[in-house]
């Protein structure tokens, strides 16, 4: 017999299209319309239910761009639907096939209470089943119209930014009806559709195939088109073999785990994610009451504690539903945040504020990091989740590589510190699964592990506002839980799935240093001005914790533990992986800029409160020198009375004007010389030689500080993306304006360049101390560019076959050549304070305060350093990175690995001259290693006064120590993240392994 397979199965698409998803509603009757566009800002519901509504007609134009609009809908069941199941069906006029990212609404009942969110694929609102007839049913309906950012693909829009949107309503009321759910039809159209996906992706020579298109041609046979609802019941009665058929006993099992991965902000602003949650949250919740076997996991601390705040009733039934074990709070984060640029501390607080929120909101302590989405992983990732108590990892976005794809999906993911942390990579390739045949499929194919593991995970639902898992996912799960010819679907815990697959695999391969996405890289430098706005703020919370701390032990100033925890929260939120990676809208840029700023202020309230109680004001002191660095300074400040050389102990205090430098600087217009190294600019105003006079040595190969300016233009992802063929075109900037001495020495000379470019204006300034062998590029830039990139170059004079880089807690060794092909796509990677190369015994070091991009490249003996300033993309944000920047970044010639990261703190947290005192206040602490460093000091979270210090081995190598207290401590324990005690030290000795992070309790009392 022929095979006829092509002629059903195109009866059965049209038959699906045309006939049976229509006859899903058996019958419908349209909802009375009412009407209230929000002025302005969104408003609570007591708002709306006051509110004046006009009449608004279904086919009426709603919603100007990021508006919002109550419709009001009431009706009466009809009499003659007794006994049948009756849902509102609501269609706002969603466009395009992305459920999020485009119109949403929550719906309430008339007495302000949420119940459920309405979505694209998601558009009922149950009203009874069964249904009495005659029910009066009033809804109101907030609908918010949220503008499809990316509908024009990557072009510039002026939808992203509110003051530019324009007025023109987006969106139509397509549908506002009472109808009944045909159940039996309904159920027929997910068999149909499950059967005839599993066709599509069983092999033409396997006669399940042919025994489910006989099975579907059949129950097509007994389907009336003309009577779909009295013959649906028959139909399905032909699909009962075939949907009933076991599971091969081989076939692999995919555990499903509900899922909705919400963009904590990306193409819409901080306030509309509050909402989104809100309705995808309703949305889980019902569907846990109608689904017994439906699991969810939610990662995100923030954002269940904006339920808690804006709807305290949703957050109940989350509360409820996690009592049932339906839902998980997952990941322990408080948001999932980029996890390059953090700094160490942050991503610390990160899975501290995350895991706290879930232990004290629901006793639940979360056992696994879920960062399916962010832009690559650090090397200290492994080491920080053991410190908070997770045993496993996951991530997706590696699947997005563009050049080399990831050998493993189930592995042992190994840190710079040798710690170990269990990993699964979903080989389905996608956090919004739908289970449908096609994805399943090629989760069996991809699957990296097959003979040595039998299962994954498979994060199912629509995510950013599309409403999460669906009642037809679990529909499918059902039918797919054992079906012939499929892989097993279970949905589960994602807890349970780790400890399955860990069980099963305890000899998993390991996977040593960072994850690196082979994509997104411009995400290390887009959007500058809010990436300087992380790097500062993440430093003025360690001076603001350090001295608080000080001030509380020895002055007796209450410590601001709510402030603190506010500030921390806020710093963390902003750094989202589509915040401080830069890829947001405008909206969202411009609102993280003034957040930096108010955080700024408060921070240096705190601060200077501190400071304050711990010094006085007597005229005759010498003022004191504030140092928050771990390490020991000998440095220049500006005083009252013009400039000071001090010295000042780590994390301590001291009176400025004591010391004496080692030399003078010497300027002239084109040299700046200390004794320690001697700068000369060119007439192009160049670094034409920094010349290491301790060493003998020139460090610079060629002219440094060389402004190149590239085109930028990549295939897609704008913001994100920063392709290789950029490299072959730049312009090299050295036309200049001006040229002048503006600091003469004895203490600081200083040079400034001025230059003008395309419609840009860029001024440095070269600095020189006394004492110190960097040279530091003070930078002001007024950038008005247009799809390019500006790089920074330093040619250095060394051999080096890795570069050094700084990580959280560390650093990680990168090649400079591109022998594979995983060399060669590392052509951008990010760096925090500082970059290092070297050739035997001799390195120098690239600093920054606030650039993460870099480009690090060898041409025989020449290593050159490039740091990426700023970038010109267009999408999301039209005008990203346009106007003002401020940064400095260093030179530092003979410089050692411990000499970057002294140097690297130092850049990033100045001195500070403030009131005066005798004797100086002593530091807290002491560490008698100069490798060992210290990246917190604060008062425990649990309001005891006891003093919490973090540390960690800079070097990569090991260390012993003691720690020396400031002030009467009775026990020193090592604790976890948390603060939670893991065993008490006999004294103040610590030993650390290479890269080794430990935290400290030292309880206040009398150590004697």
């Amino acid at each position: 017999m022929h095979d006829d397979r092509k002629l059903v199965e195109e009866r059965l698409e049209r038959a699906l299209n045309q006939r049976i998803r229509p006859a899903k509603y058996a019958a419908s009757a349209p909802l009375e319309v009412e009407v209230w566009h929000v002025p302005d800002e969104p408003v609570p519901v007591t708002d709306a239910l006051a509110a004046d509504y006009e009449p608004f007609a279904v086919g009426g134009r709603w919603g100007r761009p990021w508006s919002t609009s109550w419709f009001r809908v009431r009706g009466t069941v009809p009499a003659q639907w007794a006994g049948r199941r009756v849902e509102a069906v609501i269609d706002l006029g969603f466009v395009g096939d992305w459920p999020g990212n485009q119109a949403e609404a929550l719906v309430h009942d008339l007495d302000g209470r949420p119940v459920k969110g309405v979505a694209p694929y998601n558009h009922h609102v149950p009203v009874a089943n069964p249904c009495s007839g005659g029910e009066q049913v009033a809804f109101l309906v907030e609908a918010a119209a949220n503008p499809d950012i990316l509908a024009g693909g990557f072009a510039p829009t002026p939808l992203g930014d509110k003051a530019t949107a324009g007025d023109e309503p987006l969106y139509r009321l397509a549908r506002a009806d009472l109808a009944v759910l045909d159940e039996e039809v309904w159920q027929l159209t997910i068999d149909l559709e499950v059967l005839s996906e599993l066709m599509a992706e069983l092999a033409l020579i396997d006669p399940r195939r042919h025994e489910v298109l006989r099975a579907v041609e059949r129950a097509l046979d007994a389907l009336d088109l003309h009577d779909v609802s009295g013959t649906a019941s028959a139909a399905r009665a032909e699909l009962t073999d075939v949907l009933t058929r076991p599971a091969h006993a081989s076939a692999h099992t995919l555990s499903a785990v509900g899922h909705a991965h919400i963009d904590s902000a990306w193409l819409w602003p901080i306030r509309e994610t509050i909402r989104k949650t809100s309705r995808t949250f309703a949305n889980v919740t019902a569907l846990a009451a109608e689904y017994p076997e439906f699991v969810f996991a939610c990662s995100q601390a923030q954002q269940y504690a904006w339920v808690e705040q804006h709807h305290p009733a949703i957050f109940e039934r989350i509360r409820d539903t996690i009592k049932t074990g339906q839902w998980i709070p997952v990941g322990g984060m408080w948001v999932e945040s980029d996890a390059n640029l953090p700094g160490g501390e942050a991503l610390a607080r990160q899975l501290v504020h995350g895991k706290r929120f879930f232990l004290d909101r629901f006793g639940v302590d979360c056992d696994g990091v879920w960062l399916p989405d962010s832009f690559g992983y650090t090397a200290a990732f492994p080491q920080l989740a053991l410190l908070a108590g997770m045993r496993w990892f996951l991530t997706q976005k590696l699947s997005w590589n563009q050049t080399n794809k990831l050998p493993h999906h189930t592995f042992w993911w190994e840190g710079i510190d040798g710690s170990r942390v269990f990993t699964h990579f979903p080989p389905v390739d996608t956090y919004n699964a739908t289970l449908s045949g096609e994805e399943l499929a090629h989760a069996v194919r991809n699957f990296a592990e097959k003979g040595r593991g039998t299962r994954s995970l498979v994060p199912f639902g629509h995510g950013d506002g599309g409403g999460g898992p669906t009642r037809e996912m679990l529909e499918r799960a059902r039918r797919l839980r054992d079906l012939e010819g499929s892989p097993k679907v279970v949905i589960e815990p994602p807890s349970e799935f780790f400890r399955a697959a860990q069980a099963e695999y305890q000899d998993a391969p390991v996977w040593s240093g960072e994850l690196y996405l082979e994509l997104h890289r411009a995400t290390y430098t887009t959007q500058s001005r809010t990436k300087a706005g992380n790097r500062r703020s993440e430093h003025l919370l360690r001076e603001a914790e350090l001295w608080a701390a000080t001030a509380a032990v020895h002055s007796g100033l209450a410590y601001p533990y709510d402030e603190l925890d506010r500030l921390w929260k806020t710093v963390l939120l902003h750094q989202f992986h589509d915040i401080l990676p830069g890829s947001s809208i405008a909206w969202v840029h411009q609102e993280a800029e003034a957040t930096y700023a108010r955080v700024k202020a408060e921070l240096e309230d705190i601060i200077a409160a501190a400071i304050g109680a711990l010094t006085t004001d007597g005229a005759s002191a010498e003022p004191l020198v504030f140092n928050a660095g771990p390490q020991p300074r000998a440095d220049v400040v500006s005083t009252a009375d013009g400039t000071a050389f001090v010295e000042v102990p780590a994390l301590g205090v001291a009176s400025a004007g004591a010391s004496t430098p080692s030399g003078e600087v010497q300027v002239t217009d084109r040299l700046l010389d200390n004794g320690l190294v001697r700068v000369e600019l060119d007439d192009n105003g160049l670094l034409a030689s920094v010349r290491d006079l301790v060493a003998g040595r020139e460090v610079l190969a060629r002219p440094g500080n060389v402004l190149q300016l590239h085109p930028d233009f990549p295939n897609h992802w704008d913001a994100w993306d920063i392709d290789a063929h950029y490299r072959r075109r730049h312009v090299d900037l050295t036309e200049v304006d001006s040229i002048s001495v503006v600091e003469h020495g004895p203490l600081v000379g200083a040079i400034r360049i001025e230059r003008s470019f395309g419609a840009s204006r860029i001024t440095q300034t070269v600095r020189v101390r006394a004492g110190s062998r960097r040279v530091d590029v003070e930078t002001a830039v007024e950038w008005h560019e247009s799809e390019k990139i500006l790089k920074a170059a330093f040619p250095i004079d060394v051999h080096a076959d890795r570069s050094s880089a700084e990580i959280q807690f560390g650093h990680v060794h990168r090649p400079t050549h591109v022998n594979t092909s995983w060399d060669a796509a590392r052509f951008e990677v990010y760096a925090h304070r500082w970059v290092h190369v070297a050739e035997p015994g001799y390195g120098v070091a690239v600093l920054n305060d606030s650039t993460y991009g870099h480009d690090i490249t060898r041409n025989g003996g020449v290593t050159t350093v490039r740091l990426s300033l700023v970038r010109a993309p267009h999408s999301p944000d039209p005008h990203a990175d346009q106007g003002t920047h401020r940064f400095t970044y260093s030179l530092l010639a003979n410089a050692s690995i411990a000499d970057a990261v002294a140097e690297g703190y130092a850049l990033n947290l100045p001195l500070r001259v403030a009131g005066s005192a005798a004797p100086p206040p002593a530091p807290l602490i002491t560490v008698d290693s100069p490798v060992i460093v210290v990246e917190a000091i604060k008062l425990a979270d649990d309001r005891s006064g006891d003093v919490i210090v973090r540390l960690y081995e800079s070097l990569g190598g090991r260390a012993v120590a003691t720690v020396r207290p400031g002030f009467p401590v009775s026990a020193m324990e090592v604790v976890d993240l948390l603060e939670r005690p893991l065993h008490t030290l006999d004294g103040f000795d610590i030993s650390l392994r290479p890269f080794q992070v430990l935290t400290l309790r030292l309880r206040r009392g009398d150590s004697r």
